[in-house]
């Protein structure tokens, strides 16, 4: 019975925690369409001869690194749900590369439902915060919170393929308790909706007022590729890359 009990414990413990439910006060700007996954594909390893002896990456790492190659890209690569564990990686990231070299640009690519508004504003403040140019490349989706991250990016270097969807909308949020500590809540997330708007005027490169982007993000607003460069929240849209030492982007549509 004690080791039936040894056994248990841990797959009892581990059912708790992924049956928990997220903190109350939190605020979401997620995809609605957006499943949990519910498989996990390890990253492929690289082997590189470097300096006499053999060096092993991810390829995510190996994206990353820029000393290994004159035309290396600084990639940062954006994969899923926006949460406080994938910020701080980006984060990190994005500090790392400037250090290595504050003028080159970075390359952020997005392919995201979206997330935690907290985790993105993160993201978007280190994008603004550092003197490294970042371009923002939306590949598959980049949705709620990933689409103000795709809109944030150095301006003249935001970028879509071809058959991207963005979806634009407002931020949501639940809390129980006492009829103050609720009222404290809706007037806070009226306050981060007011901002994420106010963000979404500034990079938009057609003009809208506040209320035009209130009315834009009242429900979620799916696009393409072409209306988004059309609205502005991305200035080119990539149809083929050209060879290393050329532009540092593809051939595309141009606004």
């Amino acid at each position: 019975m004690t080791a039936l009990r040894t056994i248990l414990r841990p797959l009892l413990r581990a059912r708790s925690q992924l049956s928990a439910a997220p903190a109350p006060s939190s605020f979401r700007c997620l995809s609605s369409t957006s499943r949990p996954q519910d498989w996990y594909t390890p990253p492929p390893i690289v082997h590189e001869s470097v300096g006499g002896g053999w060096h092993s990456y991810d390829i995510f790492s190996r994206l990353l690194k820029a000393h290994l190659s004159p035309h290396s890209e600084r990639i940062v690569c954006l994969n899923g749900p926006v949460h406080d564990g994938l910020s701080a990686v980006i984060v990190a990231q994005l500090l790392f590369l400037e250090a290595e070299n504050p003028e080159r640009p970075i390359n952020l690519y997005i392919n995201s439902p979206g997330g935690s508004v907290t985790a993105g504003l993160a993201i978007y403040d280190t994008m603004n915060y550092i003197q490294a140019p970042v371009s923002t490349i939306c590949i598959g989706q980049a949705a709620s919170m990933g689409s103000l991250l795709l809109a944030g990016g150095a301006k003249g270097r935001r970028y879509a393929l071809p058959h991207s969807s963005i979806m634009l909308h407002q931020p949501s949020g639940g809390f129980s308790g006492q009829a103050s500590d609720i009222a404290i809540h809706a007037k806070e997330i009226l306050r981060v909706r007011e901002r994420l708007n106010m963000i979404y005027q500034k990079h938009l490169t057609k003009q809208h007022t506040l209320d035009e982007i209130e009315k834009i993000m009242e429900r979620d607003l799916f696009m393409g590729a072409e209306t988004a460069l059309e609205m502005g929240i991305v200035d080119e849209i990539l149809t083929a890359r050209k060879p290393p030492g050329d532009a540092e982007e593809g051939n595309g549509e141009r606004k």
